[in-house]
């Protein structure tokens, strides 16, 4: 709203200054800071009202040290983040750009379908919560939506390098290194010298027009990592200060990534596909990192409030959306290795329980619990030294994912 307000009095009255909304840098610090503020200063009243509701945690009693201390804590904090997040976006984004409209129905879906989650738990007294096969649900339909949206509206295009011998100098002066915009399903595929993977390929056999069909594979990976993304970052809020801080490296990193994506100089410096309008991304994702560490102040050990479901399924939404969204989905196997992990310990456990009760009639763990956070506080270690450990581990990931924009 201010963008165009700003707009406004710089084209009708010449207003001094009023140009510096123009800069999605200068917005995407305004959207920080906006966001950092309100996450810290109204997060408190926030804290209170949910304490006042009696929207506590009911913790299930898994023998953890610590954990009867935890029960009663305000949670659904999560309307937080999402306040925190919204709020700065739409004074100072421009929501007429698709990108921007994505990640607001992303925040929106997924914080809905937490909401009801934590609802059913806090409310109804159903620990269980939402069934897990309508969370899965919700969860696909967010990624056919997304997926769609993505795939056929006009504006989400690319532009790739023209090979060195078409490659010109225009009547100004600048060189044209970028072919025209134009619908692609290619992504980005790291450590490749020639680094991108197209997903309509996989439809060649069906002879010429096969890319028509592209959009069936498209969006089938679209689901699957808006799902996979989403439950491993639920699985990572387990104990105080993990979810918050590990996806605030994460959406860092990504706010990265999308600035340099969208900027046709540096695209250009760094040899990675060009597309047109994702810079304004950066102000969306500064703002959901200002939120995120706004809540990591009262969400640290020992938590003051729990971001529930309705916190961590968004986060994870988000998350996924903003990398598809700069084709960089495939990095996420590194950049949010955290969530990958957790994911893949809780899939290990359950399966060689499983399988080994099948075979010798009595189930075996890999891990003491998991998640995994779970398996080292079975094992001893207190819950900020996991903590601030697993920040480490991913502040590591997110300095070899940016590495890998030369490392070809």
């Amino acid at each position: 709203m201010l963008y165009y307000l700003f707009e406004y009095l710089e084209s009708q009255f010449n207003l001094t200054g009023a140009s510096v909304f123009q800069f999605i840098t200068f917005r995407a610090a305004l959207a920080f800071i906006f966001s950092l503020l309100f996450s810290t200063i109204f997060g408190k009243r926030i804290i209170n009202f949910l304490r006042n509701q009696q929207v506590g945690e009911t913790v299930r009693d898994l023998g953890l040290e610590g954990q009867a201390q935890k029960s009663g804590t305000p949670t659904m904090g999560g309307i937080i983040i999402i306040l925190a997040t919204l709020i700065p976006v739409l004074l100072l984004a421009k929501l007429d750009n698709i990108y921007v409209v994505i990640l607001i129905i992303t925040t929106l879906w997924m914080g809905f379908i937490g909401f009801v989650d934590d609802y059913i738990k806090v409310f109804k007294k159903d620990k269980g919560g939402l069934s897990g096969k309508f969370k899965v649900l919700g969860q696909v339909g967010l990624g056919v939506i997304v997926g769609s949206m993505l795939y056929f509206h006009p504006d989400v295009t690319i532009k790739e390098q023209l090979p060195v011998e078409q490659q010109i100098v225009q009547q100004n002066g600048k060189k044209q290194v970028f072919g025209a915009a134009h619908k692609s399903t290619k992504t980005t595929i790291p450590f490749l010298k020639d680094n991108e993977l197209d997903y309509s390929k996989p439809l060649s056999f069906l002879g010429e027009g096969y890319e028509t069909y592209a959009w069936i594979i498209f969006i089938f990976v679209v689901v699957f990592i808006v799902t996979g993304v989403s439950n491993g970052a639920n699985l990572t809020d387990g104990i105080d200060g993990l979810a918050a801080g590990s996806s605030a490296i994460i959406v860092i990193t990504l706010a990265v990534f999308a600035w340099v994506s969208g900027n046709i100089i540096f695209a250009e410096y760094l040899d990675v596909m060009y597309i047109p309008n994702s810079g304004e991304m950066t102000v969306f994702i500064l703002a959901f990192a200002g939120a995120l560490i706004g809540f990591l102040w009262y969400n640290t050990f020992p938590a003051q409030v729990f971001m529930g479901d309705m916190g961590s399924l968004t986060i994870g939404g988000i998350i996924a959306v903003i990398a598809i969204a700069i084709r960089k989905e495939l990095l996420l196997v590194f950049l949010a290795g955290i969530f990958v992990v957790e994911n893949m310990s809780v899939i290990l456990q359950v399966g060689y329980f499983k399988y080994t009760k099948k075979k010798f009639g009595v189930g075996k763990r890999i891990f003491k619990m998991a998640p995994l956070h779970h398996h080292y506080q079975k094992s001893g270690y207190h819950e900020s030294k996991i903590v601030t450990r697993f920040w480490i581990v991913g502040i590591l990931l997110a300095v070899f994912t940016i590495a890998t924009l030369k490392l070809r």
